[in-house]
């Protein structure tokens, strides 16, 4: 099986988003609405099993029953338009520290997206993000360089489901016109491994604070990153072979080892 494609997760693939980002983000946007939440780094570990930003709100409303100071009356009549409302408030939040620069990628990231670009292979973003959330983040933390080896994006708010299930990636290959056996995923958490399993795609995992004691049956490795040459990862999930770090070889191993499995 010959690979064809790399299909990067963004949030905690590509960078470490949440920490970072998003929930110094939410934190500042629930003070700019006159509420007094303040996620901690544990709440906002099981918030994160909640899949987009959004519907990650609104399960804190229901499970958690904050209080709602001056929003009461409104959250009662107009709930939905809230909710939006204050979603992008975190967004703006979010896009200003990508902005100055404050959500590095991580290790390994930029030098695989290169040498893929470099050598022809194709490239494309698959995340739960909408695209609105997607934009800055490609702008800054990619920036033109690396953007321009990204030939497709496939967002959350373009399918009727978001990860874990399989529709992203499925719109992905589709778009692609790529077999799901001839990608790999570049995933982070379990929900999003399960959603390139549904779609037949093979899965590797570079865990992070936030995911790392989740479980990845259907994961072809887990990794703590994609290491650097001077940076050699720790294998938490074999795919049978050693290495130091993820490149293009390795990668195809990986695929070709796992393809015929994903495909069952």
């Amino acid at each position: 099986m010959t690979l064809g494609a790399l299909l990067f997760d963004v949030d905690g693939t590509l960078a470490d988003t949440e920490p970072e980002g998003h929930l110094p983000a939410y934190n500042r946007a629930f003070k700019e609405h006159g509420l007094d939440w303040r996620w901690t780094k544990t709440l906002y570990r099981k918030l994160l099993l909640i899949s987009g930003g959004r519907e990650r709100i609104n399960h804190y409303l229901d499970s958690y029953e904050p209080e709602l100071g001056p929003n009461d009356e409104r959250v009662r009549e107009d709930r939905d338009n809230w909710v939006a409302e204050l979603h992008q408030s975190k967004s703006r939040y979010f896009r200003d520290r990508l902005r100055k620069g404050r959500v590095p990628l991580r290790a390994g990231v930029e030098r695989l997206i290169r040498e893929a670009g470099e050598s022809g292979l194709r490239i494309a973003i698959v995340t739960n993000a909408t695209r609105a959330t997607l934009e800055p983040f490609l702008a800054y933390a990619l920036g033109d360089e690396l953007l321009a080896y990204i030939e497709l994006t496939v967002c959350g708010d373009e399918v009727d489901n978001k990860k874990p299930a399989p529709d992203v990636y499925r719109m992905a290959c589709e778009r692609l016109g790529c077999a799901p056996a001839e990608c790999i995923a570049i995933e982070d958490s379990n929900a999003g491994v399960r959603a390139a399993h549904g779609a037949h795609v093979p899965a590797l995992v570079t865990v992070n604070a936030d995911t790392r004691d989740q479980v990845f049956d259907s994961a072809a490795a887990v990794l703590d990153s994609l290491g650097e040459p001077d940076l050699p990862v720790t294998i938490l999930k074999s795919p049978g072979f050693d290495f130091d770090y993820v490149n293009l070889d390795v990668l195809r191993r990986i695929n070709g080892e796992a393809a015929p499995a994903s495909a069952d």
